[in-house]
């Protein structure tokens, strides 16, 4: 019988308190680990819509400033032309003076 009482005060006094406690802690830590998380997806949510709202301004001033492939494809030709006009106008000026200057 002593041991009986020894028994369910050890259980009463130590190991009630030590699991209450153990009970406590971890769902303090879960707690805790929820609003770390939590606070991590609103700060990663944050991020990704400031990256996306940076990416679409970059493609509006890329949109904005860069010519299409179309349009300097253009611009080279008719350089390309103009120049081989001048170029057709300097050789003719050339032998039709007789090469004097």
């Amino acid at each position: 019988m002593h041991e009986t009482v020894d028994l369910v005060w050890w259980i009463s006094a130590v190991e009630l308190p030590v699991m209450g406690g153990l009970f406590w802690l971890i769902t303090r830590l879960r707690n805790d680990s929820e609003s770390a998380l939590e606070d991590l997806r609103v700060r990663a949510e944050n991020a990704q819509a400031q990256v996306r709202e940076s990416l679409a301004a970059y493609k509006l001033e890329v949109a904005k400033t860069y010519v299409s492939f179309a349009t300097l494809k253009d611009v080279e030709q008719r350089l390309t032309d103009h120049l081989l006009r001048i170029e057709t106008k300097l050789e003719s000026g050339c032998f039709s003076d007789g090469g004097r200057r």
